[in-house]
């Protein structure tokens, strides 16, 4: 499956748009929307430049090709374009890794339509604190409309 348009604008509304590097909430540099390393791999630093948004879209797409692929891997058949496109901006957010240990994908897995799912979105509220895990309140808004969108 590929994602769709309201997919990629979940995206982009979730992380938002910054032209110069900054810390995320988990302090790694960051730039454009949610873009931690360049095309070529390389990491982003706080020295780098500022870029366009043409450039941010173009590293946006660049890294959810491979969220879609590690996400189309994982998922079970018969997933529909809602579903999927939670999965992905999920995986965007938390990481593949993340989504291939889960509750989140066993749940799916066994019954992709199971409620219990909405709550294993929500697991992943968590930021590290000075060493500690606390709740997010902007990771929860995403996962409830990760979830939202899953059921829709």
């Amino acid at each position: 499956m590929s994602p769709s348009d309201k997919c990629i604008a979940l995206i982009k509304s979730q992380e938002g748009l910054v032209l110069h590097p900054y810390l995320d909430q988990a302090k790694v540099p960051t730039i454009g929307f949610g873009t931690t390393r360049y095309p070529n791999g390389t990491h982003v630093t706080m020295k780098d430049g500022n870029i366009t948004e043409e450039q941010a879209v173009g590293y946006l797409l660049n890294d959810i090709r491979d969220v879609v692929k590690a996400v189309n891997a994982m998922m079970p058949a018969g997933l529909n374009q809602n579903q999927f496109d939670a999965l992905v901006d999920f995986a965007y957010n938390a990481g593949t890794g993340a989504l291939h240990g889960s509750t989140l994908l066993r749940l799916i897995v066994a019954n992709p339509k199971d409620p219990p799912i909405s709550g294993a979105f929500e697991m992943w509220d968590k930021i590290h604190v000075d060493g500690k895990l606390v709740v997010s309140d902007g990771l929860l808004k995403r996962r409830k409309a990760e979830a939202a969108l899953y059921f829709s």
